[in-house]
């Protein structure tokens, strides 16, 4: 299975959207580590790893997901993670 990478364009500082993200992974009890820049996250979702890293670059935000619960489709990790970032 491949990774499903996608950019979510953001608005406001690289700061704010790292601190929604981060306030996103760690209220589900996951993991997040990195910077303005760069970094990984992991979560459990259904008993299963949701992993991931991230990148930004001006207003952009890259992420690829390594490894998901075959059961949640890329496009859904794209919709949630855009509603909690954006």
């Amino acid at each position: 299975m491949s990774d499903c990478q996608f950019n979510i364009p953001f608005t406001g500082t690289a700061e704010s959207v790292m601190d929604k993200a981060r306030s996103a992974v760690e209220g589900q009890g996951g993991r997040f580590e990195g910077t303005t820049q760069a970094g990984t996250f992991e979560v459990s979702v259904f008993g299963n790893s949701l992993a991931g890293s991230y990148t930004t670059s001006g207003q952009n935000m890259e992420i690829i997901i390594h490894s998901k619960p075959f059961i949640i489709p890329c496009s859904a990790i794209e919709s949630f993670l855009t509603k909690q970032i954006s």
